[in-house]
Order: structure tokens, then C-alpha cells, then sequence
């Protein structure tokens, strides 16, 4: 899968509110109300990221989740990681975070 462009990642960031470019991936910081939410949010993304055989960088600051995508292999950002972030968001608010 080919690496977009800088013209073509701002574009699709614009339908993906929080979500930002930051050193040849995208990210976004997630909040939780406790500690263990952020925890079974990041399971659920584990699976999603399982199934799709596409991995995301997590940091886990307390009640803050990082997701971080990029495309290693192609060495900055594909469609893969936007497919991912989409599904992200889809598990988000199915958990009613922000």
C-alpha cells in the first residue's frame, strides 16, 4: 500500500476530529473517566488491530490513551492507518469517550 501525501493525509484528517500528523503518523489522545476504562478501551482496540493485522503504537498515560498509526513497512502514512483510525473512532464512541 503506497505512502500518501502530506496534501492527501490533511485531507483525510479533516474527517477525523482530534486526530493529527506527527512524525510520519497519525494520533490522537484519548480521555477516560477511570483508569481501568482506558485499559478495556485499549483490549478492545487490541482485537480490532488483531483482525485487521495492522498495529498501532499505544501509550497509556493513566486515563490517557495514545493511538499513534503509521505504516512501518511503507514508512510513513497509508490508507491501512486511516482505516484503523475510523475504526478507533467507531470504538470510541460506542464507549462514549472523548
Amino acid at each position: 500500500m503506497a505512502k500518501l501525501t502530506s496534501e492527501e493525509i490533511a485531507e483525510k484528517l479533516k474527517a477525523l476530529p482530534g486526530w493529527e500528523m506527527r512524525d510520519n503518523a497519525i494520533a490522537k489522545r484519548f480521555r477516560f473517566r477511570e483508569f481501568m476504562d482506558g485499559i478495556r478501551f485499549v483490549d478492545r482496540i487490541a482485537e480490532i488491530a488483531e483482525a485487521a493485522d495492522h498495529h498501532p503504537d499505544i501509550l497509556i498515560n493513566y486515563t490517557r490513551i495514545t493511538f499513534i498509526c503509521s505504516t512501518h513497512s511503507e514508512g510513513g502514512v497509508t490508507e491501512k492507518d486511516f482505516r484503523l483510525a475510523r475504526q478507533i473512532e467507531d470504538a470510541a464512541r460506542d464507549a462514549g469517550t472523548s
